[in-house]
């Protein structure tokens, strides 16, 4: 499983879709971002803190195939990147992201995907 930080705009826009292409940074980068479960919480503080109305959602990574890489990021970690469209029906779930004011998740409010 990994996971994509979303506006709720942007889940929608998606849920109208066959496939994604990636937000404005993904398409700059030329590849989706992505984070794995222990990521998340750098990744929210990086890039999200102080943004309302953010989605989580959760991907099947085994339905990607090879057009999902793990490449050495931020802190030497691999992260998920995918070189192409994301099918949306690899997306397993999709729930609310509440953001605390110093960056972490707040994890009472997230239920488990399942």
């Amino acid at each position: 499983m990994i996971y994509k930080v979303c506006s709720k705009g942007v889940w929608e826009e998606m849920r109208q879709l066959a496939s994604w292409n990636g937000s404005a940074a993904d398409l700059r980068d030329g590849f989706i971002h992505f984070s794995t479960e222990a990521q998340l919480e750098g990744t929210v503080r990086k890039h999200y803190v102080g943004q309302p109305d953010l989605k989580l959602l959760a991907i099947d990574a085994d339905r990607l195939g090879d057009a999902l890489k793990w490449e050495t990021s931020r802190g030497g970690d691999l992260f998920p990147h995918l070189y192409g469209p994301l099918p949306i029906s690899t997306v397993l779930s999709a729930q609310d992201l509440a953001v605390l004011p110093d960056g972490t998740i707040d994890s009472q409010r997230l239920l488990p995907a399942e």
